[in-house]
């Protein structure tokens, strides 16, 4: 996708709120549409990205008071995926508050019809903050293969209802993904709950930030070297969520 490209493609009602275009390299890229009856305020996040690792951009929708920020994102198949969920894991943190909603939306390349060690990376690091995949259907069917490349990410606990369905469509090799949400919701008790959860979750992630893992690595035994992170992950770990008494 490049500049030219998207100067061609418009659609009805809809203007541009944020996107990103490769200057070199065929394909990629990432571009957010938003209905012409919506505010929208872009959210600053080129500086974040790493060329075919993860092309993202993003906006935030005030709704009922709550910030809600649409990223959409792009992960080549050629990227390296430990830059990528580093990155997207940086993205969330700066976004994640008691007021905030996000919504993660685009083309992952990782299908997520199959268990796999990387599927499982993304979403442990995506439950942290509280976010699912809702797409459970191939997104990408040819003559040899179907998967689920693409996928919709968001907190299902915040939303009253949803329904996700698949667009057939011409305009791509891959299936549209439609989501319908009929409300957002919060009351003042999960408000209250959930502000909660937040501040112990920022209290791990910033213990987890500061912690010098260096001491990790100075033995060949990979056995030791294990049981040395995980002792150190699960101090950190407790010491933020302690277990019940």
């Amino acid at each position: 996708m490049n500049i030219m490209e998207i100067k061609f493609l418009n659609l009805e009602n809809y203007n541009i709120g944020a996107q990103f275009c490769r200057i070199a390299n065929s394909k990629g890229g990432a571009i957010t549409y938003i209905h012409n009856s919506l505010k929208f305020i872009t959210t600053e996040l080129i500086n974040i990205v790493k060329k075919k690792d993860i092309e993202i951009c993003g906006v935030k929708l005030n709704v009922n008071s709550l910030k809600v920020y649409i990223i959409t994102v792009y992960r080549s198949p050629s990227g390296n995926f430990n830059n990528f969920l580093q990155t997207l894991d940086k993205v969330l943190k700066s976004l994640y508050t008691v007021d905030s909603r996000i919504i993660i939306c685009g083309d992952i390349n990782k299908n997520f019809l199959i268990d796999n060690e990387q599927k499982r990376k993304l979403e442990n690091m995506l439950l942290i903050y509280n976010l699912m995949g809702i797409v459970n259907f191939p997104t990408r069917i040819n003559g040899t293969s179907s998967t689920a490349i693409d996928n919709i990410f968001f907190d299902t606990s915040c939303f009253e209802k949803y329904t996700v369905c698949p667009l057939i469509n011409d305009l791509s090799d891959h299936d549209g993904q439609i989501v319908r949400i009929k409300a957002i919701f919060q009351t003042q008790t999960k408000k209250k709950l959930r502000g909660k959860l937040i501040d112990t979750i920022s209290d791990f992630l910033n213990k987890r930030s500061s912690e010098s893992w260096e001491g990790i690595f100075n033995n060949d035994d990979i056995t030791i070297m294990f049981n040395s992170f995980l002792n150190t992950y699960l101090k950190i770990f407790y010491s933020s969520f302690p277990p019940p008494h």
